[in-house]
Order: C-alpha cells, then sequence, then structure tokens
C-alpha cells in the first residue's frame, strides 16, 4: 500500500483599522501565492505541524480555533495527500503558550520567499488555487455569521490512572501510570496548539497530573476546583453543572478544564444547551464519553452574555 502524505496549514486572519486581513505566503519554486501549510513530520500531530509549518514560512507564531477542513488531491507519485486547515489567530509575544513550544528554524528563501497580509478580497484575487479561496471564502462567511471570532474551551478527562483495585492510598491520591504521566505531555500540545493560557482541574492528583507537563513548560498555575471531584458531583451534580456554566460566560481567555469520567455526562449536557446542532453532533453520548487523555475543544463565541459553541472537535491527542 502506498503511504499517505498527511499536512496541516492554518488561515491566519487578524483586525487592522477595522478590515480584515489575511497571511499568504509566497513560494518561488511555483510561483504562487498560497495559505501556509507543510507536511507533518513523523509522530507530530496535525495540529502541531500546523503551529509548525505556519511559523516556518511566516514568522508568525499563531493559536488555532476552529477547524476549516481538509483538501485532498492526488499527486504525481500516486500517493494521496490530505491537508487539514484550522482558521488562527496570531499570538501574542507575551503569551505564555508559546514557552511550551519548541523553537522553529524560519523556511529557506527557495522555498517562501515572501509573506504578506493581505485584504480578504485581494486575497481572494491573489491566491492562486481554488482550494484556497475556497478556504477565503469559508473565513468570509463565518465573519459575516459571526461565528469566526472565537474564544477556547478544552474539556479534558484525565489521562490513564493506575486501576482502583491495585492502589492502596485516598482516591483523591490515585496517580496517573507510567504511561499515562507520559501521554500527558502529548496533551501538552493539544493544549499550546491552542493558546491555552487558563488551566482549571479537579484537585484530585491524577487530574491536575495530566496538566502538570503543560503547567511546568508555561509556568501557569493549575487552579482546582472542589466542584469537579466524582465525589462532589455524585453528592451534588448542579455544582459541576453550574462551574461549567460559569466558565462558558465569562471565557475571557483560551481555557482547559480536566475532569473524571463520570462527571461527563453533566459538563456534556451544558455544552450541548449552549451548542448548535453541527458542534453538538461532536459531542459523544454513551458511556464512556471521552477515552483517558481524549479532549473535546469547543470554539465559542459570545453575545450579550451568552455564549454559544458554533464548532466542536474530539481528539485524542
Amino acid at each position: 500500500m502506498i503511504a499517505e502524505v498527511m499536512a496541516a496549514g492554518a488561515l491566519v486572519w487578524r483586525q487592522r483599522s477595522g478590515k480584515i486581513e489575511v497571511l499568504l505566503v509566497h513560494r518561488p519554486t511555483y510561483g504562487d501565492w498560497t495559505i501556509p501549510k507543510g507536511k507533518a513530520d513523523p509522530g507530530e500531530s496535525l495540529d502541531m505541524c500546523a503551529i509548525r509549518e505556519v511559523e516556518e514560512e511566516t514568522g508568525v507564531p499563531i493559536r488555532l480555533c476552529a477547524p476549516l477542513g481538509r483538501v485532498d488531491y492526488r499527486l504525481s507519485s500516486g500517493r494521496s495527500k490530505h491537508t487539514a486547515y484550522w482558521l488562527a489567530r496570531p499570538l501574542g509575544k507575551g503569551c505564555d503558550a508559546r514557552r511550551a513550544r519548541d523553537k522553529v528554524s524560519p523556511a529557506k528563501k527557495k522555498e517562501i520567499d515572501d509573506t504578506a497580509w493581505f485584504s480578504l478580497d485581494k486575497a481572494h484575487r491573489v491566491a492562486t488555487y481554488d482550494s484556497d479561496r475556497e478556504l477565503l471564502g469559508r473565513l468570509a462567511d463565518l465573519l459575516e455569521d459571526g461565528k469566526a471570532d472565537t474564544r477556547t474551551l478544552i474539556i479534558a478527562r484525565h489521562e490513564r490512572a493506575k486501576k482502583r483495585s491495585a492502589w492502596k492510598g485516598g482516591e483523591e491520591d490515585r496517580p496517573l501510570t507510567k504511561g499515562g504521566a507520559k501521554r500527558a505531555e502529548r496533551l501538552a500540545d493539544a493544549l499550546t496548539a491552542r493558546g491555552i493560557t487558563r488551566l482549571i482541574s479537579s484537585p484530585w492528583k491524577r487530574c491536575r497530573d495530566s496538566f502538570v507537563p503543560y503547567a511546568d513548560a508555561t509556568n501557569l498555575t493549575i487552579e482546582t476546583a472542589g466542584e469537579l471531584t466524582e465525589e462532589a458531583h455524585s453528592n451534588k451534580p448542579g455544582a459541576t453543572a453550574a462551574l461549567i456554566e460559569n466558565v462558558l460566560a465569562d471565557l475571557a481567555e483560551p481555557t482547559a478544564v480536566c475532569v473524571h469520567r463520570p462527571t461527563l455526562p453533566t459538563i456534556i449536557e451544558v455544552m450541548e444547551k449552549s451548542s448548535q446542532h453541527r458542534a453538538a453532533r461532536q459531542f459523544p453520548d454513551t458511556d464512556p464519553w471521552l477515552k483517558p487523555g481524549e479532549i473535546i475543544v469547543a470554539h465559542v463565541v459570545s453575545r450579550a452574555g451568552n455564549p454559544r459553541i458554533v464548532a466542536a472537535e474530539r481528539l485524542r491527542p
């Protein structure tokens, strides 16, 4: 079987003087203007590939926002190439999320010899490929519908923990397995790719430790909320629901929340009530809801204090 080529990129946009601008790159080998993108390195996730490629080609660090879909085509070699795209925003120079990223080397001039911010209309005229123009059109539609400028909320189930039957201590101190602790490093990749700057967790060890690699890399403090423990949820699920409702309503910065499996039905119900139908279809509806370490990435807009989830992703880093 011929191996497929996996790639990723991002349509980066900003607002300057009331006008929308998007970032394109020029490739001298092809003589084209296009959305920055590139092939994933071996073992690299597509979201990390997207932020790396954009920074290599443009020098602009980004945070991923809502997914834009995938472009598929066949190469002259006969291999299929699949490129995943996200909307993205530039990441501020002082953003804590940048500390969790490896340094990147600028693309060579023979690969990228120019980058430029274009108005949306001009970008549509300048872009070489129909597939890029289609993505630009999707951004235009989202802007018109008020769904482009989103804030990110990640709900994460903690990584794999030691079995209850094998643990002699208190439930609040049951730790991650060695494999779970290792996988927490991949969870950190998903968090930095989305520019997470606020961490909220159940105070129980297995949840906190799922965020420790990212917290250590970024110097962020892990906030704890007793309403997120299994015990608190069993006694008073309404308090767990109220906490998530408040996080959604006050989502001032990209935020991640680490929780236990038994709390997920309540949390997902809250999110479904705030979701448009298309986004809600990404939410699980049967036990175990999420696998250990699996996450839901919700993209939220807020109008008059009414948060709406307009897009969602479900993935296991």
